[in-house]
């Protein structure tokens, strides 16, 4: 892709829709002049208010955390790719190492990732290896997140027609990430190369080359190691997104030197 691409996910933050506003206009004010494409991602509770200010503007595009895969009818609950488009949504994450915690499937995320870009959303969608794995080797790493690419898509026809900007790869190392009490800081050089491995994988199946992104606790500290890196094409970036300033520093990291 021309430009990186910065995604805020706020997770289940901040509790008031007055600090939503707040946070969401210091992002928008701190990346006017920003050489990189942000996304922020509320809860869906906060997407409506938000979605008045993101109309007025061009620099920051909305996303959701979550979508589910039917387009309407009795589930109580869930959330619709129609009803994220009506509220100028652009974006939804899918897989999330927080969701699969909390017991989302393969066969959850595969419906999910099919219906949302059936619907006309842009798919973020996270991958990545628990430490378990990762002491395994990198090889066993690679097979891993092969299997999760592989299991996600498998509702998608192979060579199906999309353009390659439909979907979106976000590289999370679970033992990368902050939440986890055993996090050990990856490298731009080792995120690169299994960010290359996706790649190579998905040049295979779907004959396109995706947009990959970092996901493991980027912060100010570390974002420009992984954002000055040309194999790197972003970064999904969790806590830090909910501090304007911190955030708003990490999107001007890219092009700096």
């Amino acid at each position: 892709m021309e430009r990186k691409l910065i995604i805020a996910n706020w997770k289940s933050n901040p509790a008031t829709e007055k600090d939503a506003l707040r946070i969401f206009r210091g992002i928008v004010a701190g990346v006017r002049k920003a050489k990189a494409e942000v996304v922020v991602c509320p809860p869906f509770v906060l997407l409506s208010a938000l979605s008045h200010v993101a109309g007025r503007m061009s620099r920051v595009s909305l996303g959701a955390q979550d979508v589910f895969w039917e387009h309407g009818g009795a589930h109580t609950g869930a959330v619709s790719p129609e009803m994220l488009a009506n509220l100028g949504v652009k974006w939804v994450i899918i897989g999330h190492s927080e969701r699969r915690r909390l017991g989302e499937t393969d066969l959850d995320i595969c419906r999910k990732v099919r219906a949302a870009i059936a619907g006309g959303l842009k798919v973020i969608l996270c991958v990545g290896e628990p430490l378990s794995v990762r002491k395994k080797g990198i090889s066993v790493a690679e097979q891993f997140v092969r299997k999760q690419l592989a299991q996600a898509l498998a509702c998608i026809p192979r060579r199906y027609p999309f353009p390659s900007e439909r979907l979106v790869i976000a590289y999370e190392p679970v033992w990368a990430i902050s939440t986890n009490r055993k996090a050990k800081p990856d490298t731009p050089e080792n995120a690169a190369l299994m960010i290359a491995y996706i790649k190579k994988v998905l040049r295979s199946r779907f004959y396109i080359l995706p947009t990959v992104l970092y996901g493991g606790s980027v912060n100010t500290r570390d974002a420009k190691g992984f954002l000055a890196h040309p194999g790197i094409d972003g970064a999904l970036v969790g806590g830090a997104s909910l501090k304007p300033k911190d955030f708003t520093a990490i999107v001007r990291a890219v092009g700096s030197r």
